[in-house]
């Protein structure tokens, strides 16, 4: 997905919220969202890790993306995921983040400058990066090596950032937290040992909380792929 950058959703939502769902109208009645994500996907994980959050009911359908239904596709302009129908749809992870703290942050998770700028250099910057380690084989001209050492690099540029554990203080872990962190774990993936060997001390603690966390173990719940027809899955 392309950099998503904040809209109107923090101060102008588009329905109401009661008893943790956020209420959209589906003709005589009012519905929690739905949301088309898929397990493994890192931009699905900091969508949900921000819903949780925020404690915002949503119905969870898990897409198969080798094989996408119908109604995710008529759903989602971009046919990626994650994808919150919720009366207007919103296909952007970061959006969705947004939307759904926006809605209720009782963590204080939204912060303010520099947050965006960081999260757009790891969108962007870091992404790429992580794209060409992880995938070399469908890169022969980029060097793997390379580009590791730009994704560390990066990585080692939070150091001092992260003396309180978290990205922005002694605090609950905060948006930044939630979007960059998702991605941080599918690169250290790549080669585990060697990460734990390289990653800076306050990095790899960074990363290693998040992985120990009941926050993820939450987000990462394994669900049979949704079907029409099938029973609603609500969730958190």
């Amino acid at each position: 997905m392309p950099v998503a950058h904040p809209r109107h959703y923090l101060t102008d939502p588009p329905a109401l919220v009661a008893g943790g769902f956020f209420l959209a109208s589906n003709g005589g009645g009012m519905t929690p969202p739905v949301l088309y994500s898929f397990r493994r996907c890192p931009y699905a994980i900091r969508a949900r890790l921000a819903l949780a959050s925020a404690g915002m009911t949503v119905e969870l359908r898990e897409v198969v993306l080798r094989d996408k239904p119908q109604a995710f596709l008529k759903a989602s302009p971009s046919a990626t995921v994650p994808c919150l129908v919720a009366g207007e749809v919103l296909d952007e992870s970061l959006d969705i983040m947004l939307w759904s703290l926006g809605q209720n942050d009782p963590e204080g998770g939204v912060m303010g400058e520099p947050a965006p700028g960081l999260i757009a250099r790891f969108d962007g910057e870091f992404k790429r990066a992580l794209d060409l380690t992880k995938y070399a084989v469908r890169h022969p001209d980029s060097d793997p090596e390379q580009t590791r050492a730009e994704a560390m690099k990066m990585l080692g540029t939070l150091e001092g950032q992260l003396a309180n554990g978290w990205l922005f203080g002694d605090r609950p872990p905060s948006l930044p937290d939630f979007a960059i962190l998702p991605f941080v774990r599918q690169f250290a993936m790549i080669d585990k040992p060697r990460f734990d060997a390289e990653a800076t001390p306050r990095v790899s603690a960074w990363l290693e909380t998040f992985l120990a966390s009941d926050r993820l173990a939450n987000v990462m719940q394994k669900r049979p792929a949704w079907q029409p027809g099938d029973a609603p899955v609500y969730w958190p």
